[in-house]
Protein backbone atom coordinates (compact mmCIF):
# COMPACT_ATOMS: atom_id res chain seq x y z
CA UNK A 1 0.00 0.00 0.00
CA UNK A 2 0.99 3.43 -0.18
CA UNK A 3 0.21 6.75 1.95
CA UNK A 4 -3.70 7.04 1.25
CA UNK A 5 -4.38 4.06 -0.84
CA UNK A 6 -6.91 1.83 1.01
CA UNK A 7 -8.10 -1.76 0.66
CA UNK A 8 -11.88 -3.72 0.96
CA UNK A 9 -11.35 -6.03 4.23
CA UNK A 10 -13.13 -9.34 3.23
CA UNK A 11 -12.48 -10.80 6.84
CA UNK A 12 -14.49 -9.84 9.87
CA UNK A 13 -11.55 -10.42 12.24
CA UNK A 14 -8.30 -8.57 10.86
CA UNK A 15 -4.93 -8.44 13.07
CA UNK A 16 -2.48 -5.37 12.14
CA UNK A 17 1.20 -6.46 13.50
CA UNK A 18 3.87 -3.55 13.03
CA UNK A 19 7.82 -4.63 12.70
CA UNK A 20 10.54 -2.93 12.66
CA UNK A 21 14.30 -3.42 13.51
CA UNK A 22 13.82 -2.18 16.99
CA UNK A 23 11.15 -3.48 19.39
CA UNK A 24 8.20 -0.74 19.29
CA UNK A 25 4.89 -0.34 21.46
CA UNK A 26 2.72 -1.01 19.07
CA UNK A 27 -1.53 0.72 20.21
CA UNK A 28 -4.63 1.49 19.04
CA UNK A 29 -7.24 3.97 19.61
CA UNK A 30 -11.21 3.88 18.73
CA UNK A 31 -12.66 7.27 17.48
CA UNK A 32 -15.80 8.35 17.19
CA UNK A 33 -16.88 10.93 13.93
CA UNK A 34 -15.12 13.78 15.49
CA UNK A 35 -11.71 12.16 15.45
CA UNK A 36 -11.67 11.74 19.24
CA UNK A 37 -11.99 8.59 21.37
CA UNK A 38 -15.01 8.50 24.32
CA UNK A 39 -13.20 7.86 27.05
CA UNK A 40 -9.32 6.17 28.05
CA UNK A 41 -10.86 2.86 27.77
CA UNK A 42 -11.02 3.34 23.58
CA UNK A 43 -7.09 3.81 24.13
CA UNK A 44 -5.72 -0.13 24.37
CA UNK A 45 -2.20 -0.78 24.52
CA UNK A 46 0.41 -2.64 26.37
CA UNK A 47 -1.00 -1.77 29.91
CA UNK A 48 -4.73 -1.77 29.03
CA UNK A 49 -4.52 -4.74 26.88
CA UNK A 50 -8.09 -5.22 25.80
CA UNK A 51 -11.26 -2.29 24.53
CA UNK A 52 -14.66 -2.73 23.01
CA UNK A 53 -14.05 -5.01 19.55
CA UNK A 54 -10.13 -4.05 19.92
CA UNK A 55 -7.13 -5.95 21.36
CA UNK A 56 -3.32 -5.57 21.58
CA UNK A 57 -0.91 -8.84 21.92
CA UNK A 58 2.48 -8.11 22.77
CA UNK A 59 4.76 -9.62 20.79
CA UNK A 60 7.74 -10.03 23.89
CA UNK A 61 10.36 -8.85 22.00
CA UNK A 62 10.51 -11.80 19.94
CA UNK A 63 7.87 -11.28 17.62
CA UNK A 64 6.21 -7.67 16.55
CA UNK A 65 2.84 -6.08 18.81
CA UNK A 66 -0.19 -6.41 17.54
CA UNK A 67 -4.05 -4.89 17.34
CA UNK A 68 -6.42 -7.73 16.61
CA UNK A 69 -10.07 -5.66 15.57
CA UNK A 70 -13.51 -7.69 15.48
CA UNK A 71 -15.38 -5.65 13.07
CA UNK A 72 -18.43 -7.39 14.40
CA UNK A 73 -18.18 -6.51 18.08
CA UNK A 74 -17.00 -2.53 17.58
CA UNK A 75 -19.50 -0.57 18.86
CA UNK A 76 -21.69 1.61 16.60
CA UNK A 77 -20.48 4.95 17.40
CA UNK A 78 -16.86 3.58 16.59
CA UNK A 79 -16.21 5.15 13.17
CA UNK A 80 -12.11 3.90 12.75
CA UNK A 81 -9.44 2.15 14.81
CA UNK A 82 -6.51 4.01 14.32
CA UNK A 83 -3.33 1.66 14.79
CA UNK A 84 -0.07 3.52 16.04
CA UNK A 85 3.43 2.95 16.95
CA UNK A 86 6.34 4.13 18.55
CA UNK A 87 10.33 2.89 19.31
CA UNK A 88 10.00 1.46 22.55
CA UNK A 89 13.63 3.37 23.30
CA UNK A 90 12.60 6.59 24.91
CA UNK A 91 13.47 9.63 22.15
CA UNK A 92 14.06 6.90 19.42
CA UNK A 93 13.15 8.70 16.24
CA UNK A 94 12.03 6.39 13.23
CA UNK A 95 15.04 7.30 10.86
CA UNK A 96 16.64 4.44 8.72
CA UNK A 97 14.55 1.89 11.05
CA UNK A 98 11.54 2.03 9.09
CA UNK A 99 8.42 0.15 10.33
CA UNK A 100 6.27 -1.95 8.21
CA UNK A 101 2.78 -2.76 9.16
CA UNK A 102 1.06 -6.24 8.19
CA UNK A 103 -2.47 -6.91 7.77
CA UNK A 104 -4.02 -10.54 8.10
CA UNK A 105 -6.83 -12.35 8.49
CA UNK A 106 -7.00 -12.93 11.96
CA UNK A 107 -8.87 -16.33 11.61
CA UNK A 108 -7.49 -17.76 8.69
CA UNK A 109 -3.84 -15.71 8.41
CA UNK A 110 -3.59 -14.82 5.13
CA UNK A 111 -2.01 -11.39 4.89
CA UNK A 112 -4.36 -8.81 3.34
CA UNK A 113 -1.86 -6.11 2.59
CA UNK A 114 1.17 -4.14 3.89
CA UNK A 115 2.48 -0.85 4.16
CA UNK A 116 6.07 0.87 5.11
CA UNK A 117 5.75 4.70 5.13
CA UNK A 118 8.41 6.19 3.06
CA UNK A 119 10.86 9.04 3.94
CA UNK A 120 10.89 9.22 7.67
CA UNK A 121 13.00 11.52 9.48
CA UNK A 122 12.38 13.19 13.09
CA UNK A 123 9.13 11.21 14.07
CA UNK A 124 8.97 9.40 17.09
CA UNK A 125 5.79 8.08 16.35
CA UNK A 126 3.34 7.17 13.54
CA UNK A 127 -0.61 6.49 12.75
CA UNK A 128 0.75 4.00 10.95
CA UNK A 129 -2.74 2.26 9.58
CA UNK A 130 -6.44 2.68 10.49
CA UNK A 131 -9.61 0.27 10.11
CA UNK A 132 -12.63 2.15 9.21
CA UNK A 133 -16.23 1.73 8.01
CA UNK A 134 -17.47 3.07 5.13
CA UNK A 135 -21.14 2.62 3.49
CA UNK A 136 -21.56 -0.56 5.88
CA UNK A 137 -18.41 -1.94 4.71
CA UNK A 138 -15.03 -1.89 6.74
CA UNK A 139 -11.83 -1.12 5.11
CA UNK A 140 -8.00 -0.56 5.91
CA UNK A 141 -6.10 2.45 5.06
CA UNK A 142 -2.65 3.70 4.86
CA UNK A 143 -1.91 6.46 6.84
CA UNK A 144 1.53 7.05 7.89
CA UNK A 145 1.06 10.42 9.77
CA UNK A 146 4.19 10.90 12.30
CA UNK A 147 4.49 12.99 15.76
CA UNK A 148 7.64 14.14 17.07
CA UNK A 149 6.58 13.60 20.57
CA UNK A 150 6.02 10.25 20.99
CA UNK A 151 3.02 8.17 22.10
CA UNK A 152 1.98 10.73 24.36
CA UNK A 153 1.54 13.14 21.23
CA UNK A 154 -1.06 10.93 19.52
CA UNK A 155 -2.70 10.11 22.56
CA UNK A 156 -3.53 13.65 23.22
CA UNK A 157 -4.44 14.64 20.15
CA UNK A 158 -7.29 11.81 19.90
CA UNK A 159 -8.35 12.94 23.50
CA UNK A 160 -6.61 10.41 25.68
CA UNK A 161 -5.83 12.12 29.42
CA UNK A 162 -1.56 11.83 29.47
CA UNK A 163 0.03 11.88 32.83
CA UNK A 164 2.97 14.54 32.31
CA UNK A 165 6.16 13.43 34.41
CA UNK A 166 6.68 15.10 37.94
CA UNK A 167 9.14 18.36 37.79
CA UNK A 168 10.57 20.28 40.67
CA UNK A 169 8.55 22.96 41.92
CA UNK A 170 10.20 26.23 41.35
CA UNK A 171 8.00 27.73 43.40
CA UNK A 172 6.63 26.52 47.08
CA UNK A 173 3.12 24.73 46.95
CA UNK A 174 0.00 25.82 45.54
CA UNK A 175 -3.09 25.38 47.87
CA UNK A 176 -4.67 22.18 46.58
CA UNK A 177 -7.33 22.27 43.71
CA UNK A 178 -10.51 20.71 43.51
CA UNK A 179 -11.09 16.95 43.69
CA UNK A 180 -10.16 15.52 40.11
CA UNK A 181 -12.43 12.85 37.90
CA UNK A 182 -11.57 9.49 38.83
CA UNK A 183 -8.31 8.76 36.83
CA UNK A 184 -8.55 6.24 33.89
CA UNK A 185 -6.42 4.52 32.59
CA UNK A 186 -3.29 6.46 30.86
CA UNK A 187 0.12 6.70 29.45
CA UNK A 188 2.92 6.05 31.44
CA UNK A 189 4.78 9.21 32.06
CA UNK A 190 5.81 10.59 28.47
CA UNK A 191 7.68 13.24 27.88
CA UNK A 192 5.85 17.05 28.43
CA UNK A 193 3.49 16.56 26.01
CA UNK A 194 3.48 19.70 23.16
CA UNK A 195 1.17 19.47 19.99
CA UNK A 196 2.08 17.68 17.06
CA UNK A 197 5.35 18.61 15.14
CA UNK A 198 5.39 19.65 12.07
CA UNK A 199 6.37 17.54 9.65
CA UNK A 200 9.72 17.55 8.10
CA UNK A 201 10.74 19.74 5.54
CA UNK A 202 9.46 17.95 1.43
CA UNK A 203 11.78 15.93 -0.16
CA UNK A 204 12.50 18.91 -2.52
CA UNK A 205 15.41 21.16 -2.47
CA UNK A 206 14.71 24.24 -1.01
CA UNK A 207 13.85 27.49 -2.56
CA UNK A 208 16.28 30.65 -2.49
CA UNK A 209 13.54 32.71 -2.47
CA UNK A 210 12.53 34.28 0.49
CA UNK A 211 8.93 33.61 1.69
CA UNK A 212 6.71 36.78 1.10
CA UNK A 213 4.04 38.19 3.75
CA UNK A 214 1.14 36.43 4.46
CA UNK A 215 3.41 32.71 5.09
CA UNK A 216 2.40 30.10 7.60
CA UNK A 217 1.35 26.73 8.33
CA UNK A 218 -2.39 26.35 9.20
CA UNK A 219 -4.42 23.04 9.39
CA UNK A 220 -8.01 22.03 8.61
CA UNK A 221 -8.93 20.76 12.18
CA UNK A 222 -11.74 23.87 12.01
CA UNK A 223 -12.86 22.98 8.90
CA UNK A 224 -12.42 25.14 5.14
CA UNK A 225 -10.43 28.01 5.21
CA UNK A 226 -9.37 31.00 3.23
CA UNK A 227 -5.69 31.25 2.06
CA UNK A 228 -3.92 34.60 1.44
CA UNK A 229 -0.92 34.19 -0.58
CA UNK A 230 1.94 32.18 0.19
CA UNK A 231 -0.28 30.88 3.19
CA UNK A 232 -0.08 27.37 3.60
CA UNK A 233 -2.28 24.45 4.86
CA UNK A 234 -1.64 20.95 5.65
CA UNK A 235 -4.03 18.28 4.55
CA UNK A 236 -4.95 16.83 7.32
CA UNK A 237 -8.67 17.47 8.34
CA UNK A 238 -8.87 17.32 12.09
CA UNK A 239 -6.83 15.03 12.59
CA UNK A 240 -8.29 12.17 10.27
CA UNK A 241 -6.67 10.04 7.90
CA UNK A 242 -4.20 12.10 4.94
CA UNK A 243 -6.84 12.64 2.04
CA UNK A 244 -6.69 10.00 -0.29
CA UNK A 245 -8.30 11.86 -3.58
CA UNK A 246 -8.46 15.48 -4.09
CA UNK A 247 -9.93 18.02 -6.70
CA UNK A 248 -8.34 21.22 -7.65
CA UNK A 249 -11.23 23.53 -8.85
CA UNK A 250 -10.09 26.42 -10.91
CA UNK A 251 -12.76 29.51 -11.66
CA UNK A 252 -12.84 32.67 -13.78
CA UNK A 253 -15.07 35.63 -15.22
CA UNK A 254 -14.34 38.07 -17.90
CA UNK A 255 -13.68 41.57 -16.29
CA UNK A 256 -16.56 43.79 -16.15
CA UNK A 257 -17.82 44.06 -19.38
CA UNK A 258 -15.30 41.91 -21.08
CA UNK A 259 -15.61 39.50 -23.76
CA UNK A 260 -15.35 35.29 -23.16
CA UNK A 261 -12.34 34.85 -21.95
CA UNK A 262 -10.37 31.15 -22.70
CA UNK A 263 -7.96 29.99 -20.21
CA UNK A 264 -6.59 27.04 -19.72
CA UNK A 265 -6.11 25.12 -16.39
CA UNK A 266 -3.31 23.04 -15.97
CA UNK A 267 -1.10 20.61 -13.31
CA UNK A 268 3.24 19.92 -14.20
CA UNK A 269 3.78 16.92 -11.74
CA UNK A 270 8.18 17.09 -10.19
CA UNK A 271 10.19 14.89 -8.72
CA UNK A 272 12.36 15.55 -5.56
CA UNK A 273 14.85 17.44 -7.29
CA UNK A 274 12.36 19.57 -9.24
CA UNK A 275 12.36 17.81 -12.10
CA UNK A 276 10.01 17.59 -14.42
CA UNK A 277 8.09 14.29 -14.95
CA UNK A 278 4.65 15.41 -16.68
CA UNK A 279 1.67 18.08 -17.57
CA UNK A 280 -1.92 17.72 -17.42
CA UNK A 281 -4.06 19.73 -19.67
CA UNK A 282 -6.48 19.98 -21.67
CA UNK A 283 -4.49 18.45 -24.55
CA UNK A 284 -3.63 15.49 -22.11
CA UNK A 285 -6.41 14.83 -20.18
CA UNK A 286 -4.60 11.83 -17.61
CA UNK A 287 -1.20 11.80 -16.80
CA UNK A 288 0.57 9.19 -14.47
CA UNK A 289 -1.43 6.19 -15.16
CA UNK A 290 -5.13 7.96 -13.95
CA UNK A 291 -3.65 9.35 -11.06
CA UNK A 292 -4.18 13.01 -12.13
CA UNK A 293 -7.30 13.64 -14.59
CA UNK A 294 -8.14 17.14 -16.00
CA UNK A 295 -12.34 17.90 -16.39
CA UNK A 296 -11.41 19.10 -20.22
CA UNK A 297 -11.34 22.73 -21.71
CA UNK A 298 -13.84 25.02 -21.19
CA UNK A 299 -13.55 28.20 -23.97
CA UNK A 300 -15.70 31.00 -22.32
CA UNK A 301 -14.98 31.35 -18.57
CA UNK A 302 -19.15 31.71 -18.37
CA UNK A 303 -21.29 30.26 -15.65
CA UNK A 304 -21.57 29.65 -12.20
CA UNK A 305 -19.32 27.00 -10.45
CA UNK A 306 -15.63 25.59 -11.01
CA UNK A 307 -14.81 26.33 -14.90
CA UNK A 308 -12.36 23.57 -15.00
CA UNK A 309 -11.00 21.40 -12.52
CA UNK A 310 -8.51 18.42 -11.94
CA UNK A 311 -8.91 15.09 -9.78
CA UNK A 312 -5.51 13.92 -8.21
CA UNK A 313 -5.49 10.17 -6.76
CA UNK A 314 -3.33 11.16 -3.47
CA UNK A 315 -2.68 7.56 -2.45
CA UNK A 316 -2.23 6.07 -6.55
CA UNK A 317 0.61 9.15 -6.92
CA UNK A 318 4.30 7.35 -7.50
CA UNK A 319 6.66 7.88 -5.00
CA UNK A 320 8.87 9.90 -7.38
CA UNK A 321 6.41 12.86 -7.51
CA UNK A 322 6.96 15.16 -4.96
CA UNK A 323 5.20 18.44 -5.76
CA UNK A 324 2.13 19.48 -7.95
CA UNK A 325 2.00 22.57 -9.60
CA UNK A 326 -1.73 24.02 -10.51
CA UNK A 327 -1.50 26.97 -13.44
CA UNK A 328 -3.15 28.54 -15.37
CA UNK A 329 -2.96 30.52 -18.58
CA UNK A 330 -4.11 32.25 -21.36
CA UNK A 331 -3.47 30.75 -24.86
CA UNK A 332 -4.92 33.51 -26.83
CA UNK A 333 -3.17 36.25 -25.23
CA UNK A 334 -5.13 38.27 -23.09
CA UNK A 335 -3.89 39.38 -19.96
CA UNK A 336 -5.07 38.46 -15.80
CA UNK A 337 -6.33 42.09 -16.02
CA UNK A 338 -8.76 41.10 -18.19
CA UNK A 339 -10.03 38.58 -15.48
CA UNK A 340 -12.32 39.00 -12.98
CA UNK A 341 -13.03 36.60 -9.95
CA UNK A 342 -10.32 34.14 -10.21
CA UNK A 343 -9.95 31.33 -7.75
CA UNK A 344 -8.61 27.76 -6.99
CA UNK A 345 -10.19 25.28 -4.27
CA UNK A 346 -9.22 22.18 -3.25
CA UNK A 347 -12.39 19.57 -2.50
CA UNK A 348 -12.21 16.37 -0.60
CA UNK A 349 -13.20 14.15 -4.35
CA UNK A 350 -14.73 11.75 -1.97
CA UNK A 351 -17.12 13.96 -0.30
CA UNK A 352 -17.01 16.47 -2.77
CA UNK A 353 -16.37 18.67 0.71
CA UNK A 354 -14.67 22.18 -0.45
CA UNK A 355 -11.19 21.96 2.22
CA UNK A 356 -9.42 25.25 1.03
CA UNK A 357 -9.94 28.10 -1.24
CA UNK A 358 -7.80 30.94 -2.79
CA UNK A 359 -8.94 34.01 -4.49
CA UNK A 360 -6.72 35.96 -6.68
CA UNK A 361 -7.16 39.49 -5.33
CA UNK A 362 -4.94 41.47 -7.96
CA UNK A 363 -4.00 40.82 -11.36
CA UNK A 364 -1.17 41.77 -13.55
CA UNK A 365 -0.80 42.34 -17.28
CA UNK A 366 0.35 38.54 -18.00
CA UNK A 367 -0.93 35.18 -19.86
CA UNK A 368 0.09 32.77 -16.74
CA UNK A 369 -0.38 32.31 -13.32
CA UNK A 370 0.74 29.65 -10.88
CA UNK A 371 -2.11 29.74 -8.44
CA UNK A 372 -1.50 26.70 -6.05
CA UNK A 373 1.19 23.99 -5.05
CA UNK A 374 0.96 20.75 -3.19
CA UNK A 375 3.87 19.33 -1.97
CA UNK A 376 4.50 15.90 -0.30
CA UNK A 377 6.02 16.07 2.99
CA UNK A 378 8.33 13.40 4.71
CA UNK A 379 5.69 11.58 7.31
CA UNK A 380 3.80 11.22 3.60
CA UNK A 381 0.64 14.10 4.17
CA UNK A 382 0.50 16.78 1.22
CA UNK A 383 0.46 20.40 1.97
CA UNK A 384 -1.02 23.31 -0.09
CA UNK A 385 0.65 26.73 -0.45
CA UNK A 386 -1.52 29.51 -2.10
CA UNK A 387 0.95 30.90 -5.00
CA UNK A 388 -0.47 33.70 -7.23
CA UNK A 389 1.99 34.03 -9.15
CA UNK A 390 1.61 35.94 -12.51
CA UNK A 391 4.55 34.76 -15.75
CA UNK A 392 4.38 35.33 -19.14
CA UNK A 393 3.39 31.62 -20.21
CA UNK A 394 0.84 31.46 -22.01
CA UNK A 395 1.53 27.40 -22.16
CA UNK A 396 1.69 25.22 -19.78
CA UNK A 397 4.77 24.12 -21.28
CA UNK A 398 6.48 27.23 -20.29
CA UNK A 399 5.29 27.19 -16.83
CA UNK A 400 7.26 23.91 -16.13
CA UNK A 401 10.90 26.06 -15.82
CA UNK A 402 8.68 28.44 -13.15
CA UNK A 403 6.97 26.21 -11.23
CA UNK A 404 9.93 24.41 -10.74
CA UNK A 405 11.83 27.60 -9.03
CA UNK A 406 8.39 28.01 -7.21
CA UNK A 407 8.45 24.35 -5.27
Amino acid sequence: MTPGSNIPLPAVRVTVDVAAPVRLDVSGLLLTADGKVRSDDDFVFYNQPTGPGVTHTSGGGAAPDAITVDTAAVPPDIEKIVVTASPDAAGQTFHGIEPTATIRDTDGGAVLATFTPPQLGTETALVVVEIYRRGGAWKARAVGQGYANGLAGIATDFGVTVEEPAATPAAPPQPAAAPAAPQHPVVPPPPAVQPPATPPAPPLPASPAAPAPGGGKINLDKGRVSLQKNQTVSLIKGGRPLLSQVRMGLGWEPAFRGKDIDLDASVIAYGPQRNHIDSCYFGKLTILNGAVRHSGDNLTGEGAGDDEAITVDLGRLPLEVSGLVFTVNSFSGQKFTEVAKAYCRLLDATTGEELVRFDLTHAEPQTGVMMAKLVRQFSGEWDMTAMGDFVKARTVRNMVEPGARAL
